[in-house]
Parts: structure tokens; C-alpha cells; sequence
């Protein structure tokens, strides 16, 4: 029986078996056993086999009909495994492969494993994942956390993340990680990649330095993957997860003086140049919501990529100037002929990441916008007015919810001086909007709006040459 029990596993493959006190479905209910629970057998009696569940510290009978008997030698690693690739990719049964996937690592012999079964083993564990984020209720939710329970007793334990009064759950990584550190193939070294670089998986309780330190092992992750032999769907989704780590970093960087101006331009580029490199022909309709997130991230910090001198006012114009507030902070002077840091139409200060390159004067000279970056994925606009009491400051921000994923920014100056045009990407209750306005100068308030600058007759006609030569709204 000592060696039954080290060879032979009883994996269960039915929901809701019962585990009973003796061999007749009238017995006693012991306990309720779930898809990929794993059994040693102690004997079998009739239709009912004499099992011990480790996980519960009980031992009782299940019906044989409700469990898959399997040998644990190493010669039988092979079917174990072909068992894996099966259920890696049937949905719903993620408990049940990661089942097989712990049965095969205890059978296969250690020079044989490669990272092939922890490449199964995650891709599992982040559909998992994936289906506990989205729930269920009744029945269904008791299943549900029933298996993400299950694959936790074989070290697949999902982490909970609180994001917008929503909690998200996602793979521990540890799969992932092993995908790495084997030979495995460049696919399925890529997909390992894709799942432990997540934007949403990312600890919002991260301090500055630790996101910092974060985000630069992401960057480095993903370069690690070999491009050349990879499908071009797989490589869009590359670009793209580069894209947004980058433009994350690019706005980190800019907020360290000790990164050097350079850094922050650099990953600005870096974040533009992924974005450009994604191959539109093979851009899958599941990633367009992808694809924007990674816009949209870009979008913000894009300014990171111009020089950061501060405009100075010209003859009859206005302009801006930067100092040093309080610690971390940033103070924004408006300034014209006539007015100098010492003695500004106007001042400002602000946490937030200011781009001095982005201010843009009116031709009358009675109002400028200026991009201010609170977040790595929330850019703002700010807009100074000339009103009949003096200068006023404005913020425009990209939506009226919690900022979260958005940026609005100027796009150039409609004739008669009662209105400009704005570009906004935002993400809003889960779903993505890129709007193209004319926004009235006296209220701010959006006058019309199209979803193509081609569509509204003053954005076509007035839209500014360099709002157009550097955003990314328009791809």
C-alpha cells in the first residue's frame, strides 16, 4: 500500500463529488471535493474508492466514475503531459490542468522539465485569474472560487489588487518566472513576458522608488524576448506592453533630477517609436482595446520627448517660466513683454509634472494652454485667461470621473479668439474614447465634437501643424 500510495493518485474530475464515510451514497457527506483535488488511494470497494485528502486531513470513499486513477511513474510523464497541452486550453477546467500539470512535475524526471509545463501552468493560472476578476454569483461563484482555491493548494495562488473600488485578481508569476529561467521556446517565452508585465497588475501600493525599480525590471524583462522568430500578432502585443512601460518610465524619469534630462527624453522616444511599430495590418480586433491603453499612455507623457526649455514671451505675446516650489513641487510664472518671473501676469504651483514646451499663446494674446502630467496615465490642460478682472487659471482634465487612464491636450486656435480645439483619449467605465472638439474659451465647455478631425469643419480647417506632427490621437 506504501508504494500504491507514492505511485497511484486519484485526481478528481467531477464538481461537488462527495467524499463519504463509507462505500453507499447514503453514507455521511465528509466533505465536498472539487475538479483537480488530488487523492491517495488506500484500497477500493465495490464502486468506491478508499481515499485520503491531504488538503482537508480527512479520509472517507469516492465513487471511482468521479476520479481519473493515475500512475505517477516516469514512464508515464509522457500521457500526463499530453494531458496538460489538453486542458491548458479548455476553458473552465484550469483547476483540473493544473491538476495534472503538479502530477507531471512530481513524475517526470528533473533533466526532462522544460518550460513548457510552467508555460501551461500560466497560462492557466492567469485565465484563472482572469474569470475571478469578472465573478460570477450563485452556483457558478461557488465553483469558481472552489478552483482558484484548488489550484492555491498546488502554489498557483492569485494576488488581489483594489483599483477604482474594483479588485482585480492575477497569477503570482511564479510560472511565468520558471518560463524564463528554462529552455522554453521564444512563444512561450513571450506570452511569460505579456503576463508578468501587466499594467493592471501592478501594485498600486507601491512607493515611487519601488514602482521605479518596477518599471525598470519590466523594461528590462520584455527586451529580453527575441523578436525575429515570433508571429506578428505576437509581436503587436510586444510593442505595445514597451510602449506603455515606457511612457511610464518616461514620466518617472522626468520627476528624478538625478535621471538627467536625457533619461526622460529617451523613454519618451523609446515609448513613441514601439507604438509606431505595431503592424496595423496585423492588429487583431481583441487588441484594439489594447492598442488604446497603450495610446493613450504614450499620449500622456509625450511631451517628455521635447525639449523642456520653457517658451519665452515674445514681442506682444505671452509665455511661461518654471521654479522651484516647496519640495516637489513646480511653480508656473506667466509672463509677456512686460511681465518677468519677478513679476508674473500670473503664478502657479503644482505636484504635478509641467512641460514648459507645450505652452501655446493665442494670437490675441489673451489666453495660453499649458500640459500638466499629475500621473504617468493623466494628463491635463491648463488654460490661462484674460478676463476683465485679470488673468485666470483653468484646469482642463480629460474626463470628470476618478484620473485614472486619459489626456487631453491643444490642438490649435479657432479665428475670432472664442474658441480653440482639443484632442481628449480617455478610458471611461472600461471602454475607450478619443473625441475631437471645439472647446468655448469663456466657459471651457466642449461647444461640438466629432470622433475625426476630418468630421468637424473647424478642427479640419484650424487644427495647429505641430499638435499634428506630434500627437498620437490621430494614427
Amino acid at each position: 500500500m506504501l508504494a500504491t500510495a507514492l505511485t497511484v493518485i486519484a485526481i478528481v474530475t467531477q464538481d461537488q463529488s462527495a467524499l463519504r464515510a463509507a462505500p453507499k451514497d447514503s453514507a455521511a457527506q465528509q466533505a465536498v471535493l472539487w475538479q483537480g483535488d488530488s487523492l491517495e488511494i488506500r484500497g477500493e470497494k465495490g464502486d468506491f474508492l478508499q481515499v485520503y485528502d491531504h488538503r482537508r486531513e480527512r479520509a472517507g470513499y469516492i465513487k471511482a466514475s468521479q476520479v481519473r486513477v493515475q500512475s505517477m511513474k516516469q514512464e508515464d510523464a509522457p500521457e500526463l503531459l499530453s494531458i496538460v497541452r489538453f486542458l491548458k486550453d479548455s476553458p473552465g477546467s484550469e483547476a483540473l490542468g493544473i491538476s495534472y500539470a503538479a502530477a507531471y512535475l512530481r513524475a517526470a524526471p528533473a533533466a526532462s522539465i522544460d518550460g513548457e509545463v510552467f508555460a501551461a501552468l500560466g497560462a492557466m493560472s492567469d485565465r484563472l485569474a482572469a474569470r475571478a476578476t469578472t465573478g460570477r454569483s450563485g452556483k457558478a461563484g461557488e465553483i469558481l472560487a472552489a478552483h482558484v482555491e484548488v489550484a492555491a493548494t498546488y502554489g498557483m495562488t492569485l494576488v488581489s489588487y483594489e483599483q477604482d473600488g474594483q479588485v482585480r485578481l492575477c497569477s503570482n508569476g511564479e510560472a511565468q518566472r520558471r518560463v524564463l529561467a528554462l529552455p522554453a521556446s521564444d512563444i512561450e517565452q513571450a506570452l511569460a513576458v505579456l503576463s508578468l508585465t501587466r499594467h493592471e497588475c501592478v501594485s498600486p501600493k507601491l512607493t515611487p522608488q519601488e514602482r521605479y525599480t518596477h518599471d525598470n525590471w519590466r523594461a528590462e524583462t520584455l527586451d529580453r524576448v527575441a523578436l525575429g522568430k515570433l508571429p506578428e500578432v505576437l509581436k503587436n502585443r510586444l510593442h505595445l506592453r514597451k510602449a506603455g512601460v515606457w511612457a511610464s518610465l518616461a514620466y518617472q524619469r522626468a520627476r528624478r533630477p538625478e535621471a538627467g534630462a536625457d533619461a526622460a527624453r529617451d523613454a519618451a522616444a523609446r515609448a513613441i517609436d514601439e507604438l509606431a511599430a505595431i503592424n496595423p495590418s496585423e492588429l487583431m480586433e481583441s487588441d484594439a482595446a489594447i492598442y488604446s491603453d497603450a495610446a493613450i499612455r504614450v499620449g500622456a507623457s509625450r511631451w517628455a520627448a521635447e525639449p523642456g526649455t520653457p517658451q519665452a514671451p515674445q514681442t506682444a505675446g505671452l509665455g511661461v517660466t518654471v521654479s522651484a516650489g516647496q519640495p516637489g513641487e513646480t511653480c508656473v510664472h506667466l509672463l509677456d513683454a512686460r511681465h518677468d518671473e519677478k513679476h508674473p501676469l500670473l503664478s502657479r504651483c503644482t505636484w504635478g509634472l509641467v512641460w514648459p514646451a507645450s505652452a501655446a499663446a493665442s494670437p490675441q494674446g489673451d489666453a495660453l494652454t499649458l500640459a500638466v502630467q499629475p500621473l504617468d496615465t493623466w494628463r491635463e490642460m491648463w488654460v490661462f485667461r484674460k478676463g476683465l478682472e485679470g488673468w485666470t487659471v483653468d484646469v482642463l482634465p480629460p474626463a470628470l470621473d476618478n484620473p485614472h487612464l486619459g489626456y487631453v491636450e491643444f490642438a490649435g486656435w479657432v479665428p475670432g479668439g472664442k474658441q480653440m480645439l482639443a484632442a481628449r483619449e480617455v478610458r471611461s467605465n472600461n471602454r475607450y474614447r478619443t473625441t475631437f472638439e471645439t472647446v468655448n474659451l469663456q466657459t471651457l465647455a466642449t461647444d461640438r465634437q466629432a470622433d475625426k478631425p476630418t468630421s468637424l469643419t473647424p478642427f479640419y480647417r484650424w487644427q495647429s501643424p505641430l499638435w499634428k506632427a506630434g500627437t498620437v490621437a490621430v494614427r
